[in-house]
């Protein structure tokens, strides 16, 4: 049972305290890890639609060598309002739903905006949280501003990315608002304060089934049509029969066009295939807009594993993984590719795929110092590994032929965090996990004294990705850890592990992220939830109307 069956545990979230239990902890290593996850206390059929969870982990020890491992489910409207009436939230296969609207999870990835930290979900606006608290702060803009496809009278349906990027020039966020029922597309700008957004809707231009991801350049803003299809027969309660679009469209977008007072703007696009999920542009396009594409060919995030599921060796699907997503059905395929806009054309300038051992590029770590953006020098990324009793035979069928069953493994095989070089993507130096370890997202810490002259907040000595460490933090149902690894050379294992109490599991862990300071959340104008309180609160019976009064004067 490779797979840790502690990884969907529906245990309330605890403090913790860790310690060294192997190796030396590095003296420049410092900070705050943030960790986003969903908790499965309030998730519904699909594991990855609970109610977020903030993790901060101190990496400086107190005075008796413990390290402050601190959750918390983050206070937005709606899990006040869940908490009220928890009889009215009811579960789906891509949500819970409730009178005043759609849960927005807020559970995918922590966002650093210098020393300011927002919460991130596929189909929610971006939550401001508190660092230091962790507490729900404000969600960013008004609803009207993100022209939501399906109105609520308090919680709306907002399709988003759960990668927006933060400008390091502009000293703004750059995300989407996409319109679930045509897949039309619009840009949003968010500059840091006020009560509003800026959109721009995208002419001509159509994302079929999700934007998880969004990347940039200096002069471009890149979307691209991601892997991750809603099936109405399965939202209306019948079996998912979808399949992910093989392939899809990469828009585009000149910054300099996307000027306050337009409604609309153009774009450029291009076809790519195969399907992907995450990517990664180099800030500096003065050689062409590069990208790293992780593509996500037959792994399929929306199949969730069911109670009469059978695996890929038609054996039943173990209960402690069911709502679980469908694991790699294909092996994985990481390109660097060359965007021209003028001519429309694609260059493929490397390629890293390994059918025996390269399985489900899962999540991947960069340097996101502006120094690092402007020119990466590493990309880490963790293969999780062929992993067939998460892999139903549902997705099977509804991929069918392609899908090739002469490239699966003989047997179970490891995950592998791997360096990769960002000019080549030729491996560098590779780990290779027990296979009964599960590692989640990695984070690029970097080395060197921060706020020295000439850099960024976020550059270390030597940006690129090289100088530093990687955090991971590993399942196993005998305990989590976090493992320490330095970036230059992560094949000499992990410098130094943190563990708490063995024993001691949590749930999967989402993405991560990396602070250099935890401070307080400024001060400023933002966006309240009274100002979404409107007169479509008069689609709800009173008592719950008030409800809602109730939950606005309690928020700061």
């Amino acid at each position: 049972m490779p797979i840790p069956r502690s990884i969907l545990t529906k245990d309330d979230p605890q403090d913790l305290d860790l310690t060294v239990v192997s190796g030396r902890w590095p003296d420049d290593l410092g900070g705050h890890l943030l960790i986003s996850t969903s908790d499965q206390r309030t998730r519904p059929l699909h594991a990855f639609f609970g109610d977020g969870i903030l993790v901060r982990l101190d990496l400086r020890p107190d005075a008796e060598g413990r390290f402050a491992w601190r959750p918390r489910v983050i206070d937005t409207p709606s899990v006040r309002l869940r908490r009220k009436r928890p009889d009215l939230f009811v579960p789906g296969p891509v949500g819970t739903n409730s009178p005043w609207g759609v849960v927005n999870a807020a559970n995918t990835a922590p966002l650093p905006w210098g020393d300011r930290l927002f919460a991130t979900w596929d189909a929610g606006r971006p939550v401001e949280v508190d660092p230091v608290t962790l507490g729900f702060v404000a969600e960013v803009g008004h609803r009207d501003d993100w022209k939501p496809a399906m109105d609520q009278p308090v919680l709306p349906l907002v399709s988003s990315s759960a990668h927006p990027v933060i400008d390091p020039e502009r000293d703004c966020l750059w995300t989407v608002s996409r319109d679930v029922l045509s897949g039309a597309v619009s840009v949003i700008r968010y500059d840091g304060s006020g009560k509003h957004v800026q959109r721009w809707e995208v002419e001509n231009a159509v994302l079929p089934q999700a934007t998880h991801t969004i990347t940039q350049t200096r002069d471009w803003l890149v979307l691209a049509d991601t892997a991750y299809k809603v099936d109405v027969q399965e939202v209306f309660g019948g079996d998912r029969t979808v399949a992910n679009n093989p392939d899809g469209p990469v828009l585009l977008i000149r910054k300099d066009a996307l000027v306050p007072g337009a409604r609309t703007v153009t774009c450029r696009e291009f076809r790519l295939a195969p399907e992907v999920n995450h990517f990664y542009a180099r800030y500096d396009d003065s050689d062409g807009v590069e990208i790293i594409m992780e593509h996500s060919e037959g792994v399929d995030i929306g199949m969730y594993l069911k109670e009469d599921d059978l695996d890929l060796h038609g054996r039943p699907i173990d209960p402690a993984l069911r709502g679980m997503y469908c694991h790699g059905m294909s092996p994985a395929t990481t390109t660097l590719l060359r965007f021209d806009p003028d001519t429309g054309k694609i260059t493929e300038r490397a390629r890293a795929h390994d059918p025996e051992r390269y399985w489900q590029a899962e999540l991947s770590a960069v340097d996101w110092s502006f120094e690092g953006l402007l020119a990466p020098t590493r990309h880490h990324l963790i293969h999780l590994g062929f992993h067939p009793e998460a892999v139903n035979q549902r997705a099977l069928r509804n991929y069918g032929d392609r899908v090739d069953p002469s490239l699966f493994p003989p047997e179970e095989t490891p995950a592998i965090l791997t360096t990769l070089d960002h000019e080549s993507l030729n491996p560098l130096s590779e780990w290779t996990f027990a296979l009964d370890d599960y590692p989640t997202s990695p984070s690029f810490v970097p080395r060197g004294p921060l706020n020295a002259a000439g850099r960024s907040r976020y550059a270390g000595t030597s940006p690129g990705g090289h100088h530093g460490y990687l955090l991971v933090l590993v399942h196993n149902d005998d305990r989590f850890r976090l493992e320490v690894f330095d970036a230059a050379s992560v094949s000499r294992g992990p410098v130094a592990v943190l563990a708490p109490p063995r024993g001691e599991t949590v749930p999967f862990m989402i993405h991560s992220a990396w602070m250099p300071t935890c401070l307080p959340a400024p001060r400023l104008e933002r966006h309240h939830f009274r100002d979404d309180l409107d007169s479509r609160l008069d689609q709800l019976p009173a008592d719950l109307a008030a409800l809602t009064r109730e939950v606005a004067a309690e928020l700061p």
